[in-house]
């Protein structure tokens, strides 16, 4: 068994070379976007082999290190964060010009609520995230891929992978002293994020709401990792205290990405 994120907690294996994980009504349309940006040579996505007649999908095994909190320190670097917008500025370049399947469809739970033309992760956080010697080498769970913009969707890692929260509310989940106003210049600069950036943060403070949206209404539904997520986070006040901390320095954010 490996360890899964909140939705497919316990439910994704390992069976020599290959991961076996639940499939969903997306499925055959993320495997024909692994097989797009990989033929455009983007090889940090996992590669497809098909959905088994259990109705797992079989993917071959990346090899590698994932993180999950608490994080040790490597995995808080600031190197270690680059490398992660970097690799997703290669795949929303190797993404341009996929042509979905006739009668494909995505999941909207975390989409972009302004579309776009290019297919987006919008789950890109720590845990979804393959390394290999402290450098981001593949994303992992797609089941949130939609098509939006690259820039929203840089959002979402930043968000998460900075991480954009109070100092008290990222050392729940075992972060360091970071200095998040400092690395979301890191990010921009990784990513090759041209000048004009307030907009960048204008879609980050959007955003400060839609992952509270998306966790209360998995725990509304009962669901066990999700339940016991609202809980260690602190409910509802810890997404108000992210929101007001955001906004409170959001000058600060915008001088420091020039």
């Amino acid at each position: 068994m490996l360890q899964g994120g909140a939705a497919n907690a316990g439910a994704v294996v390992r069976e020599g070379a290959y991961v076996l994980r639940p499939s969903n009504p997306h499925s055959e349309v993320i495997h024909a976007l692994f097989r797009h940006v990989r033929a455009a040579g983007f090889d940090g996505v996992p590669e497809p082999v098909g959905i088994d007649p259990d109705g797992r999908e079989r993917l071959v095994f990346i090899p590698g290190e994932t993180a999950w909190p608490p994080l040790p320190a490597w995995r808080q670097t600031d190197a270690m964060l680059g490398s992660i917008a970097e690799l997703l500025a290669r795949f929303h370049a190797a993404a341009q010009g996929f042509a979905a399947p006739m009668g494909a469809t995505w999941n909207r739970e975390l989409a972009d609520p302004a579309g776009g033309s290019v297919i987006c992760h919008n789950d890109v956080c720590v845990e979804n995230v393959v390394f290999r010697d402290g450098v981001a080498l593949a994303l992992l769970n797609f089941d949130f891929a939609a098509p939006g913009r690259p820039l929203y969707d840089l959002g979402v890692m930043a968000r998460m992978c900075i991480p954009l929260d109070t100092p008290e509310d990222a050392a729940v989940w075992g972060r360091g002293p970071l200095d998040p106003i400092r690395r979301l210049r890191l990010v921009a600069d990784s990513y090759g994020l041209p000048p004009g950036r307030e907009e960048f943060v204008r879609i980050i403070g959007q955003q400060m709401d839609s992952g509270a949206k998306f966790v209360r209404l998995r725990v509304e539904r009962g669901e066990p990792a999700f339940v016991e997520m609202w809980e260690r986070m602190g409910g509802e006040a810890r997404y108000d205290r992210r929101r007001d901390w955001f906004a409170l320095n959001r000058a600060r954010f915008l001088e420091a990405l020039g």
